[in-house]
């Protein structure tokens, strides 16, 4: 009577336990299951480790069938609550990959001691906004610490998204109307810094340079946006006294941190050190961009670029943001580290107005 080749292996294993000779059994009765090139039993490749991974690919699809099915009756179903779900679904995805990315990108660093200012532009910008949604996670992530409080927080973030949570798990609309939101939080600003800026101005000694300052500040409030030689012909003000970094009233340095979304009810000297910081970090991404060339990022990257250095790209088109950002390029290559207060006004002076139109101030 033929064996089975399950029973032939547990034969086999119990012969091998006991110590037996295998040689007579394999040419014998067993010798159909004996494979010709190794003299071996077949059933040996029906390893333990081969049949878990069989189990698992099984699984593994199982689970995919059921998540599609469960996705298309979400779908069908709950339209509006299919796509909080699909988001959040690829707002992990994304954020487990720029984890990964981020996490290669530090031990690079380490290894090869490297510092930001080594970096390409994009491991740059990954670090900075990867940084800048941690630190926005936190509270949410505290939050939800205590017993049953997850539920409460999934709640909120339903109702409250823009507050709570980061990027990574906002819709597509989401993104558009939240960065014009955030924006529009900027653009208030700019009347208040263009004040600043001439209230400033009745200190400055050389009256040439007064002169020029005031006539960049009234032709931006006039509705146009000043060159790129404008903006540097008054470039020595803003390195030393009276609108250098350390140097500017506090108010007006609370105004200017909203500019980049900083807060500004913070002591004056903290407020500087943060200005300082940022603006350091723009300068330096600007240097790794102009490396790479504005012409090597496809249109998600390049408004993104504008939309960081206060232009709300998302109502303009791809070549009026390659423009605007040639510009501000300009600019930002002819500073020196001491002059990077000028940078962070050039937010007011190039973008406030851009593209040129009266009554936008």
């Amino acid at each position: 009577m033929a064996l089975s080749c399950s029973s032939l292996c547990s034969r086999l294993s119990l012969i091998r336990l006991c110590g037996l000779r295998t040689n007579r059994i394999t040419r014998g009765l067993y010798s159909p299951c004996v494979s010709s090139q190794s003299g071996l039993p077949l059933c040996r490749h029906y390893s333990s480790s081969k049949v878990r991974r069989g189990i698992g690919r099984y699984v593994a699809s199982s689970i995919q069938w059921a998540n599609t099915k469960y996705e298309s009756f979400l779908k069908r179903r709950f339209p509006r609550f299919f796509l909080l779900y699909h988001t959040f679904v690829e707002g992990f995805k994304l954020l487990f990959r720029d984890t990964k990315d981020v996490r290669r990108i530090k031990v690079q660093m380490v290894h090869d001691g490297l510092k930001f200012q080594d970096l390409s532009y994009r491991e740059m910008e990954r670090l900075r906004q990867f940084r800048r949604d941690v630190i926005k996670a936190v509270p949410l992530v505290i939050i939800s610490i205590p017993p049953f409080a997850n539920y409460l927080v999934f709640v909120m973030m339903y109702f409250f998204p823009r507050q709570l949570l980061i990027p990574y798990f906002w819709t597509p609309r989401q993104q558009v109307e939240f960065r014009g939101m955030y924006h529009s939080h900027r653009a208030q600003q700019h009347r208040l810094v263009l004040k600043g800026i001439e209230s400033t101005s009745h200190h400055v000694k050389n009256s040439q340079l007064q002169v020029r300052l005031k006539d960049l500040c009234a032709k931006v409030q006039s509705g146009a946006t000043p060159k790129v030689s404008e903006i540097l012909a008054v470039r020595s003000l803003f390195s030393g006294p009276p609108l250098g970094i350390k140097r500017m009233s506090v108010n007006h340095m609370r105004h200017v941190s909203h500019l980049l979304f900083l807060t500004p009810w913070l002591p004056g000297f903290l407020i500087g050190r943060r200005l300082n910081s940022h603006a350091l970090e723009l300068l330096q991404l600007d240097r790794a961009l102009s490396r790479l060339g504005p012409h090597q990022l496809n249109d998600s990257e390049l408004r993104q670029a504008c939309y960081v250095r206060g232009l709300n790209s998302d109502i303009l088109g791809v070549n009026q943001c390659r423009e605007w950002l040639s510009l501000w390029l300009q600019v930002s290559s002819s500073l020196k580290e001491s002059e990077v207060s000028l940078l962070l006004h050039s937010i007011v002076f190039l973008s406030a107005n851009y593209p040129s139109g009266p009554g936008r101030l």
